[in-house]
């Protein structure tokens, strides 16, 4: 894939009967001690998508972004500027931030330890009796913090390669559907997990199922309806992957999709080629975009221990879509809500059946290229687990 621009619809794999690199065996998604490495090798060294800019509208506004299993503080400053640090007070340890808010300061529920929003510590109350006080070296702990089309980003890795760099060749696509003036729309907010949207699997199986059409023409009838299976397509890079999924010409006969089909365009900034066509966009390791004409849905997995995955996301538009795009997006949400439903159960079945022995998967459909890449990944960044867990 040329990295330095993504056509509006790659072309799809034709007359390609080359092997793909094999899924993951099922021990990646049900040893306990693989979902501890995965913290230090995977989440700990990668850009995790924590929230949107207008999540922080105000100097002082903060979130609670997840990163795998920990947690970081994420703030507008004075300047305007978006920092991020771990969410955790140098005092004792406490939890720094709960919930989204707006102060001038991070101060310390348990002692109240006050630091700027900067990081550094400014205050502690009793000060003379905490002998050999240096407030210069008891900063909180930083992460990196960068924004990517109105993305925020965070990584724990104060060395991490740059997160644009590394999306070049997909950001023309994205600044397509995400410039402009966006706004939040709905609750949901991806730095807001809710329990009662987990799923029962391992974060990586959740991907898996995100990054494969394969399953569509057998678990998924509603999309079968809307999409032109056989001009669905993948192309990957080194950190992401691209799907086009292109609606079908022909007038679906459920009434929401039929009426979907009528009435959906593209919003203002897109272009005409962009009204018959469902874009994915697969950040590795956790973070999803769905490019709609009528609005852009982003989201994450994140593992919450070896069998459970919170999955929180966004609903982002123009701020100036009109009355006809506000009923595309019910239609979208309604069918969308069919197929997520559908997904939980498909993954949840995949949890338990992994659970049950230890093998190797089978091989990969041509449609499932994108699980191959992902394999890919993840065996690089987790290296010799056989060394690891003891395993002969």
């Amino acid at each position: 894939m040329n990295e330095t621009s993504v056509k509006a619809r790659p072309r799809p794999v034709k007359g390609d009967v080359k092997p793909l690199e094999p899924g993951l065996d099922s021990r990646y998604y049900t040893d306990p001690r693989i979902a501890d490495l995965e913290q230090t090798r995977i989440f700990d060294r990668t850009w995790q998508l924590v929230g949107h800019v207008t999540d922080l509208p105000n100097p002082g506004s903060r979130i609670v972004g997840s990163v795998g299993r920990k947690e970081v503080v994420v703030v507008r400053t004075e300047d305007g500027d978006i920092r991020a640090h771990l969410n955790t007070c140098r005092h004792r340890g406490t939890r720094l931030v709960a919930e989204p808010g707006e102060s001038k300061a991070l101060r310390c529920p348990y002692h109240g330890w006050t630091y700027h929003l900067d990081g550094k510590l400014v205050g502690a109350p009793e000060n003379r009796t905490i002998p050999c006080l240096d407030k210069s070296k008891l900063s909180l702990f930083g992460a990196r913090a960068e924004v990517f089309c109105g993305l925020i980003f965070v990584n724990l890795d104060l060395a991490a390669e740059p997160l644009g760099a590394q999306l070049a060749g997909v950001r023309p696509l994205l600044e397509r559907y995400l410039g402009g003036t966006m706004e939040t729309f709905g609750k949901a907010r991806v730095h807001v997990n809710k329990p009662e949207e987990a799923q029962e699997s391992n974060w990586k199986v959740a991907v898996d199922n995100y990054l494969e059409g394969y399953h569509v023409p057998v678990a998924h009838p509603g999309l079968m309806r809307l999409l032109d299976y056989k001009r669905y397509s993948v192309q990957t890079a080194d950190l992401y992957a691209v799907y086009d999924a292109p609606l079908r010409d022909k007038a679906s006969d459920n009434w929401a999709e039929r009426l979907y089909q009528g009435v959906v365009r593209p919003m203002p900034g897109l272009l005409e080629e962009d009204r018959r066509v469902f874009r994915y966009i697969a950040i590795y390791p956790n973070t999803m975009i769905d490019l709609y004409p009528d609005h852009v849905l982003v989201w994450k997995m994140n593992p919450r221990g070896v069998d459970r995955v919170d999955v929180p996301g966004a609903y982002l538009r123009r701020s100036n879509c009109d009355t006809r795009t506000r009923v595309a997006q019910r239609l979208n949400f309604y069918i969308s809500a069919i197929t997520t439903r559908e997904d939980e159960d498909l993954v949840q079945r995949m949890q338990i059946g992994m659970g049950n022995t230890d093998f190797q998967p089978g091989p990969l459909s041509t449609r499932e290229r994108g699980v191959s890449w992902f394999a890919s990944r993840i065996r690089a960044d987790l290296g010799d687990l056989d060394a690891e867990t003891g395993r002969k």
